[in-house]
């Protein structure tokens, strides 16, 4: 099949370009590069089933494009203040991306008769009262806040998306993508690239709060997975979280990256927790198990040790 990938040029999307063509697509990565890396498609450039073009999917994408699947990640994605690739610092594009831009590629897609994924997130779930996060949970969200750019952007985005489906019977569906992490991490400021980051160096970790809040993280290969199951496998309209059940505090994750490094790194409080920063966070994904028969298989420790392997063969700049 042929196959857009908006956002190709960034972490996740770029092992799912790897994936697709691994199962023999032919890949269309399509990026404009705000967040995204030509680095990370680099050992693709040679391949008959690779083509990249750098576009801004808000605009639309390019004229007479023939395709069979549409999946849609281009969007910022860190929430970290300090960086300015985070969608805090770039609250226009995060917004236009996932609002113009989903739309535009579900009349594309339309008009081909493609099927098409939206890439949501957990985050759509907000500072979540349901624990764990079913997918009949409507959140708990600022609509104003400083993250409202992203977490309401991608909830318009699903509304967007289940309105094709409902009223032009588009093949869609939406995935919400929980903390994912793996080789090719950005470091934007989220924080397992940022407790790695710190310990290989024997720095503090960078803690906000008392650690406390808890989060669920992904291997990359599972979660590239998981997407591919929810085109092949997911029913139209239907909405399903993906990520790891296994929850974990801040602290735990701390320590867990501690011991792997043998790290010196002091685990310290450095900041406030930031504005609507969410208290906990873990997927319930028995939708996906029952449904797509996805699981993940890769365990918080195991996927440290791979990342590690990973950041230790980086060439030091």
């Amino acid at each position: 099949m042929k196959i857009i990938v908006t956002g190709g040029a960034g972490f996740l999307g770029s092992h799912l370009c790897d994936k697709l063509i691994e199962k023999g697509n032919r890949v269309i990565c399509l990026d404009n590069l705000l967040t995204g890396n030509m680095d990370n498609i680099a050992h693709l450039q040679n391949s008959p089933n690779f083509e990249f073009a750098q576009v801004d999917t808000s605009e639309g994408l390019p004229q007479d494009l023939d395709f069979d699947q549409i999946y849609h990640l281009a969007s910022p994605a860190s929430p970290n203040q300090n960086n300015p690739r985070s969608y805090i610092a770039l609250p226009f594009d995060t917004m236009q991306v996932n609002t113009f831009g989903t739309w535009s590629l579900c009349e594309e897609a339309l008009v081909r008769g493609a099927k098409f994924l939206f890439a949501s997130t957990s985050e759509i779930y907000g500072n979540p009262l349901e624990h764990p996060q079913k997918e009949s949970y409507n959140g708990n969200v600022s609509p104003t806040g400083p993250r409202s750019v992203y977490d309401e952007a991608k909830r318009f985005g699903e509304t967007i998306t289940a309105a094709f489906v409902r009223y032009n019977n588009l093949d869609a569906r939406i995935a919400r993508i929980f903390n994912t992490y793996g080789p090719r991490m950005a470091q934007d400021g989220r924080v397992v690239i940022e407790f790695i980051t710190a310990a290989l160096a024997n720095k503090p970790f960078p803690v906000f709060g008392d650690g406390k809040q808890t989060r669920s993280f992904c291997y990359v290969s599972d979660l590239v997975d998981g997407l591919i199951a929810v085109m092949e496998k997911g029913a139209k309209g239907e909405v399903y979280n993906l990520g790891n059940p296994q929850e974990f505090t801040i602290l735990e994750l701390a320590e867990t990256v501690k011991k792997l490094v043998n790290s010196t790194s002091e685990i310290t409080s450095v900041e406030r927790l930031p504005t609507d920063d969410p208290a906990r966070r873990c997927p319930d994904i028995q939708k996906a198990k029952e449904m797509l028969n996805w699981e993940p298989k890769v365990n918080l420790e195991e996927g440290l040790k791979k990342l590690l392997v990973y950041l230790q063969t980086i060439p030091k700049s």
